[in-house]
């Protein structure tokens, strides 16, 4: 989704439709009070169309720690809708030879100053929470696999984290991606 096709929720809004959610989840980030959070957003005043944008597509970002960051991330059941049939990158959209999508993860995680989430944050994601039973997400993927033409993508089968391959330039219908947005 580009910014052009979004509605986004107006920052007051958002903050209340993000401390609701705060409320409703509190085993995905004890020992923290919604002012604290509300203050880390506040000092970041750039997180706040990162945040809409990650509401807007349907992530239901809350915050949690990962990895020993303090980030919204995306705890939507199955990957998104809005954010699926996309290839890896740039590179891996531009040379596809055959039917390229409109865009790629890399492009639009840029756009709305999201990352990726990484493979570790990916398990730790599915520790506090079961996501992808259905569906599958595209990951970071290291360099040295990139180079070579694959990508990573991960989803929970069997009550168990798979991580995958494919080539950069796949898309498909059931496969999205989830973001993180990094407080501290």
């Amino acid at each position: 989704m580009t910014k052009n096709e979004l509605i986004l929720p107006s920052k007051d809004e958002l903050l209340e439709t993000l401390e609701k959610r705060f409320k409703k989840f509190p085993q995905r980030h004890q020992n923290l009070q919604w002012e604290e959070i509300l203050s880390l957003i506040e000092d970041k005043p750039e997180s706040i169309n990162s945040l809409a944008y990650l509401e807007t597509s349907g992530g239901e970002p809350d915050v949690t720690e990962i990895n020993k960051q303090l980030v919204y991330v995306d705890f939507s059941k199955e990957s998104l809708k809005g954010r699926r049939s996309l290839c890896y990158d740039k590179d891996a959209r531009v040379n596809r030879k055959k039917f390229p999508p409109t865009s790629s993860v890399c492009e639009v995680c840029d756009q709305w100053q999201v990352e990726l989430l990484t493979e570790n944050d990916y398990h730790a994601l599915q520790e506090i929470q079961a996501v992808d039973l259905k569906t599958s997400s595209w990951l970071f993927t290291p360099d040295n696999i990139r180079q070579l033409g694959g990508a990573i993508f991960g989803d929970r089968r069997y009550d168990t984290t798979f991580i995958y391959h494919n080539g950069a330039d796949s898309y498909y219908a059931s496969r999205g991606f989830r973001a993180k947005l990094i407080l501290k």
